[in-house]
């Protein structure tokens, strides 16, 4: 079961998994509906959460699941069944044409493209709530899709957790349908 005391930290790397996607969006891909499958691995105890997570969402009664699906659906967030997390993101030309990242995250984050060659894009981040940074690589197919893998570092209790992320993003379409773009930082 998800506890107190690991629920704050589960949801806190699940907002970043979009914040920590993100540079990849802005970067010579389409405006519109992206849908971004994140997979967190290397870390046990974060996918022990993410699997209770899974399994008391499967043991709702049937109304009750729909109603938690509808909430996190709002949100542009689902649950696949390879444990996987998968949010949607809607991508304004506007962010596009400006590179502007859209987050989630609360706190303090940052990220920046380390290099880019080709259809390779290196990125970091470092963040202060949770403390945690990063380095990745994406890999993009064109301007609709693209592949990610990441090692992540984060802090809790004191103590370093080491953990991995594969990601992938779609283009879906380009309308954003329900999913409104995140608002950005002004600068």
């Amino acid at each position: 079961m998800i506890t107190k005391r690991t629920r704050p930290h589960a949801l806190a790397i699940l907002t970043l998994l979009v914040a920590i996607s993100a540079p990849a969006l802005a970067q010579s891909v389409l405006p519109g509906l992206w849908a971004i499958e994140n997979k967190v691995g290397g870390n046990p105890e974060m996918e022990k959460a993410m699997a209770q997570m899974q399994a008391q969402l499967a043991a709702m009664p049937p109304a009750q699941r729909k109603q938690m699906e509808a909430i996190m659906g709002k949100s542009g967030v689902s649950m696949a069944s390879s444990g996987a997390m998968s949010v949607k993101v809607c991508m304004t030309a506007e962010m596009v044409e400006r590179q502007q990242l859209p987050t989630r995250t609360q706190g303090d984050c940052t990220s920046k493209i380390d290099s880019r060659s080709g259809n390779t894009l290196k990125i970091s981040f470092t963040c202060s709530n949770p403390v945690s940074s990063g380095q990745g690589i994406y890999t993009f197919d064109g301007d609709k899709a693209y592949t990610m893998k990441m090692a992540i570092k984060s802090q809790e209790g004191g103590q370093t957790r080491n953990m991995t992320m594969d990601a992938k993003g779609q283009w879906l379409s380009a309308d954003c349908g329900s999913v409104k773009p995140v608002t950005l930082p002004t600068q």
